[in-house]
């Protein structure tokens, strides 16, 4: 079980969170963590325009939802930035700004690959709300829906700490 964490609010956007969680140790070999954005679909005029909101965003800084996976680390000019360090990650990016505390194994795992698997949901999650447990039958449930999946943008980002 894990807990969403909030990160900023934008009129149109609402509520951003970012909750992150990585592979059971069980499953085998361990991958790159995964750090998950989504919007609670609670901005002003309501879910359908924070989606356009996300899509915008998005695309201004050069991630296009619905495609493949981007390596960040072959795009610089893309404004997302990971701090991982102390236990807590760090991610940094226009609209959106969130501190959220990860578990030692979350944090061995992306200093071990060197990046984290990110993807920004644009469709709302409505049960994520901040500060509520998460089960990982509702985390899998809404990140494996295929409208989910097609629907968001996918990246790879490389992780920094403050000791290089």
């Amino acid at each position: 079980m894990t807990t969403s964490n909030t990160a900023s609010y934008a009129p149109l956007m609402g509520t951003l969170s970012v909750i992150p969680w990585t592979k059971d140790p069980a499953e085998g070999e361990r991958s790159a963590p995964f750090l998950l954005a989504y919007s609670l679909g609670d901005g002003r005029q309501g879910p359908a325009a924070g989606e356009e909101a996300l899509h915008a965003v998005l695309g201004e800084i050069g991630l296009e939802p619905g495609t493949e996976t981007v390596d960040l680390a072959d795009r610089p000019s893309v404004a997302i930035k990971l701090l991982v360090e102390a236990g807590r990650a760090v991610l940094t990016m226009p609209y959106l700004n969130a501190q959220c505390p990860v578990p030692p194994e979350w944090e061995q795992d992306a200093r071990r690959a060197g990046r984290v698997y990110f993807i920004v949901a644009t469709k709302p999650w409505t049960d994520g709300v901040p500060g509520r447990p998460v089960s990982e039958d509702q985390l899998r449930a809404f990140v494996g829906n295929p409208e989910v999946v097609a629907t968001a943008a996918h990246c790879l980002v490389p992780v920094r700490s403050l000791t290089g």
